[in-house]
């Protein structure tokens, strides 16, 4: 549960960021996933490094080799202002728009055109510092303090995106009933609110799929698939599903409108989704309305015993 402290750490960072010369609500959300992705980096290696030290054996798939221990959130965060710039701008971006091996998830592979947008050193060093502050641990807190985040976009945005009420995307996914073995698909997803609902959905009403490895192996990869043209909302989807749990859902750059998107219509057996332009979206052969099922299909991440 999101407490009213929490929302006023969120707060800070926000108005840090709009002081500091960043008004537009996607940059500040998207500065603010990419800081949230460097750290999560850390933390992964982190974790990784204190297994392999309680198993005296080496680091399996570590993200920093030895020459990059001070690309880690815990190292530049105790630079000086101005180093800590440096360093953040000129090699730890670079780092994560080339970033292979060692972790293979949907905002990984949406990090290649990530542009450093932060305009000084001192909102730098307060937006790091501020972060470190916000608790990351819990799935359920991760996942709030970002939709906490994310209810700022109330406005429509470059491209025509708009939230759409959480009430009413709880509502349908509740309508649709989704199922461990379905898959779901949000044609227009945004920043995914529709595929994280129906993974809130599952978890508490079909909890017990993490105890059978196929299901829970669909859960994380092919069960969730969401497409937007703005690499921004990508990036935002993507991070929006992580905090949620779901570590590499299929978020990808393809126009759910153009005539290519012909050879996927039957793909899914659940279409969950708010169309940008019904005129348009009419014209396309999806669903008629924002939910509709076909025929449930088989997980197929995994192979059946």
């Amino acid at each position: 549960m999101l407490t009213g402290d929490n929302k006023s750490k969120l707060d800070k960072i926000w108005d840090a960021f709009w002081s500091g010369g960043i008004s537009d609500p996607l940059r500040v959300i998207e500065q603010i996933s990419f800081l949230l992705f460097i750290k999560r980096l850390d933390d992964i290696h982190t974790a990784r490094e204190k297994q392999a030290n309680r198993l005296g054996k080496p680091i399996k798939e570590p993200i920093f080799t030895a020459g990059q221990d001070h690309l880690r959130w815990s190292r530049f965060r105790e630079f000086e202002a101005k180093e800590m710039f440096r360093v953040v701008s000129q090699e730890v971006f670079p780092f994560i728009n080339n970033l292979h091996g060692g972790l293979d998830t949907a905002y990984a592979r949406h990090m290649k055109d990530a542009i450093f947008m932060i305009p000084t050193p001192s909102l730098l060093e307060r937006v790091v510092e501020q972060i470190s502050q916000v608790p990351m641990e819990d799935r359920d807190t991760k996942g709030d303090l970002y939709e906490y985040m994310l209810s700022k976009l109330t406005t429509a945005g470059r491209n025509g995106q708009f939230r759409t009420p959480r009430h009413i995307i709880k509502m349908m996914v509740e309508l649709m009933q989704p199922r461990p073995d379905d898959i779901i698909c949000d044609p227009a997803c945004g920043t995914a609110g529709f595929l994280v609902a129906a993974g809130e959905y599952l978890r508490e009403n079909h909890a017990d799929l993490f105890h059978n490895e196929e299901l829970k192996c669909h859960f994380n990869g092919k069960l969730f698939n969401g497409f937007d043209f703005d690499s921004t909302m990508l990036r935002i989807a993507s991070m929006n599903m992580m905090l949620h749990g779901v570590e590499n859902p299929a978020i990808e750059a393809r126009d759910a409108l153009s005539n290519s998107a012909g050879d996927i219509a039957d793909a899914f057996t659940l279409i969950l989704a708010n169309p940008p332009s019904r005129d348009r979206w009419m014209k396309r052969p999806w669903p008629r309305t924002c939910c509709a099922r076909s025929r449930p299909r088989r997980p197929s991440c995994c192979s059946s015993p």
